[in-house]
């Protein structure tokens, strides 16, 4: 059975129109047929007329917009529709990458299986790309997409050949801490379980304009996991 999650406890800005949320792992934005727990039903039960503004992935953590009224959600949409939104996302890829402002410009096309391709047949697709900080076998990567296609990122960074970490659909491997520490030893007859179960894409800050013209930025602290990740990359460096 899922855990209640307590949707007072996601926000980390709210004013008279907005509630911006750090979305957890494993919940889909909208509604998903197999679960009964989703962002919009626990927005609704806070705040009536909640309207989510944008999607992430259901694996996918981080900052997520959501209108309290119909004037607050046209004035977003029509910034996300204008592409005035800037949104950046954190991921750890594997292998070591250098990129300074990488700017990949790769049409992507839905397919059925519920994964993207990149195609001439696809939708246009730009995303910028920064290297935060490397590795022994990983880097974390900053992402600034300017367009917002399905799973854009992942397939963008998988053409890089630099897929993220865990995500198995763009050929990211699952990470295990006995890849990095030395001397890493299980319990007897216990199999060591991925450090981080989901891909390792964190959607880190949001930034765009108010109903009255002021223009913010709200950033989402790392989840557990995410933060574990990190920290074990950092720590066997050597």
């Amino acid at each position: 059975m899922a855990v209640k999650i307590n949707f007072k406890e996601l926000i980390v800005f709210e004013n008279n129109d907005y509630i911006l949320i750090n979305k957890p792992s494993f919940i889909s934005t909208l509604e998903d047929r197999n679960d009964s727990q989703n962002i919009l039903v626990l927005a609704k039960e806070y705040a009536d007329d909640a309207q989510v503004c944008h999607r992430l992935d259901k694996d996918t953590s981080g900052v997520l917009a959501i209108a309290k009224n119909p004037e607050a959600y046209r004035n977003l949409s029509m910034q996300f529709e204008n592409r005035e939104v800037k949104k950046m996302y954190h991921a750890v890829v594997d292998g070591i990458h250098q990129f300074e402002n990488f700017f990949v410009d790769a049409p992507i096309l839905k397919q059925n299986d519920g994964t993207v391709k990149i195609s001439k047949l696809g939708k246009d697709a730009q995303t910028y790309f920064t290297t935060l900080s490397t590795y022994k076998f990983q880097s974390l990567i900053q992402c600034s997409p300017v367009t917002g296609r399905m799973h854009q990122i992942r397939i963008h960074l998988s053409k890089l050949k630099a897929p993220i970490t865990g995500d198995e659909a763009y050929g990211g491997k699952l990470f295990y801490v006995s890849s990095v520490k030395r001397g890493f030893q299980l319990k007897k007859e216990t199999e060591e379980e991925p450090l981080i179960k989901r891909m390792a894409l964190h959607a880190f800050s949001l930034e765009f304009f108010l109903l009255n013209g002021e223009l913010i930025k709200v950033e989402a602290p790392y989840p557990k996991d995410f933060r574990a990740l990190v920290k074990q990359l950092a720590e066997n460096l050597r």
